[in-house]
C-alpha cells in the first residue's frame, strides 16, 4: 500500500451546504490538514493561494457555480485610512493591544460569548462551549498569536500594556509577508466603538511596525452584508484568476 508522507499535503472536498453570505447559493470548500514540521510554510503557501487556516485546517472555496469570495490583503505601507476610520482611531485611542502567546482565558471567553449571543446567535459557532474555544485558540501548527485590547492603566507608558477591562481579541497567524486576521471579536455592549473596524487598523499599523507588507483579511464578497465592510480598507489587492491584483478605489 502506498504510505503518504506526513509532510504531504492531502486535499478534500466538502459536500455541498447552504452558503452562510448569499442567499440561495450553496458552497463546497477545499481542506487539508496542516500539521508537521512544514505546517508554517505550507500555511504561507497556501495562504498566498487563497486559503484561510481555521484551528489545524487550511480551506478555500471550492464552489461549482459562484465565485464571489474573493480573498484580499491590505497594502500595509501604502494604506490611507478614510475620515470614518480616522474617528474610529480617535475613540479607541484609549485601548492598548497586546500580542500573546496564544493562551485561552475564561476572560476571553467572557467577551467570545457575549460576542456570539449578541451578533451570531444562529451562526455555525453559536453552540461552542469553552473547551472548543480553547481547542479554536490552541490547535495550531503555525506561528499564531492572540493580541488582547485593554483599557489603558496608570503603568501603560512605562510597559507599554494595558490592564483594564478587556474589549476585544484578535487571533492572528503570523506569515512570512503579513499578518493573517484569523479570528477576531470584542464586547457586544460598545458598538460605538467600530472595534472590528478599530483592530483591522491596529493591525495595519502593527505590521507596518513589523516589517511586513500584508495584512491578510480573508475573503470579501460584493453584495454580502456580512463581508462588505473588508473592501474599504485601501489599497489592497484581491486574488482574481491572473494573480494578485492592486485596487485602489
Amino acid at each position: 500500500m502506498t504510505q503518504h508522507s506526513r509532510d504531504t499535503p492531502q486535499f478534500y472536498l466538502t459536500a455541498p451546504s447552504p452558503c452562510p453570505y448569499l442567499k440561495g447559493q450553496e458552497e463546497r470548500k477545499v481542506f487539508t490538514h496542516l500539521v508537521g514540521d512544514r505546517a508554517g510554510e505550507l500555511n504561507d503557501l497556501l495562504t498566498h493561494g487563497g486559503f484561510r487556516r481555521s484551528q489545524s485546517i487550511a480551506y478555500r472555496p471550492a464552489c461549482e457555480t459562484c465565485r464571489a469570495c474573493i480573498s484580499v490583503r491590505v497594502v500595509a505601507a501604502d494604506f490611507r485610512p478614510s475620515r470614518n476610520m480616522r474617528r474610529v482611531a480617535e475613540r479607541n485611542g484609549d485601548l492598548i493591544g497586546e500580542m500573546r502567546t496564544p493562551a485561552p482565558t475564561s476572560e476571553q471567553y467572557s467577551v467570545f460569548r457575549a460576542y456570539l449571543d449578541a451578533r451570531h446567535r444562529d451562526g455555525g459557532m453559536a453552540d461552542m462551549t469553552v473547551l472548543d474555544y480553547a481547542m479554536m485558540i490552541e490547535d495550531s501548527h503555525v506561528e499564531t498569536r492572540v493580541i488582547e485590547y485593554r483599557r489603558r492603566g496608570p503603568d501603560s507608558a512605562i510597559n507599554g500594556r494595558g490592564s483594564g477591562e478587556l474589549m476585544a481579541v484578535a487571533l492572528s497567524d503570523v506569515l512570512s509577508d503579513g499578518l493573517s486576521m484569523v479570528y477576531s471579536f470584542f464586547e457586544p455592549g460598545e458598538a460605538e466603538r467600530s472595534l472590528g473596524t478599530f483592530m483591522i487598523l491596529e493591525h495595519i499599523a502593527r505590521a507596518r511596525q513589523m516589517g511586513l507588507p500584508y495584512v491578510y483579511l480573508g475573503y470579501w464578497v460584493a453584495g454580502s452584508r456580512k463581508m462588505d465592510y473588508k473592501g474599504r480598507f485601501l489599497p489592497q489587492e484581491r486574488l482574481m484568476p491572473s494573480g494578485w491584483t492592486r485596487v485602489e478605489s
